[in-house]
């Protein structure tokens, strides 16, 4: 990344904008496009992006799943801000995990 910017900067500098978005125009911003289409249509749109980097992940090259992750991350940053959750409270999330054993944190999820 250039001129000193860190991955969370950058991804809650995106998530700002897609909130700005909310309630414009869909003829103009694919983003406000999907806020109007309702949860279920962000929703889908953020599994068949995960299914993209999956398969990009297995078939295609390093610089298309680069390409594809960008694309899932865009959407699940959509999910987030539709439904509430800014970047902040899943880096909390990541937080709280941190040191934790994946076996020991899934014993313990309702």
């Amino acid at each position: 990344m250039s001129d000193g910017e860190t991955g969370p900067e950058v991804v809650e500098r995106l998530y700002q904008l897609i909130l700005s978005r909310r309630g414009t125009d869909p003829e103009v911003s694919y983003t406000a496009r999907l806020f109007a289409k309702g949860r279920r249509k962000i929703a889908q749109k953020v599994g068949e992006e995960a299914v993209e980097a999956v398969i990009a992940a297995v078939d295609e090259s390093r610089k298309n799943l680069v390409g594809e992750s960008a694309d899932l991350l865009y959407h699940l940053l959509v999910l987030w801000a539709d439904t509430g959750i800014a970047p902040g409270d899943v880096y909390a999330e990541l937080r709280r995990r941190e040191g934790t054993s994946g076996v020991d944190e899934k014993k313990h999820r309702k």
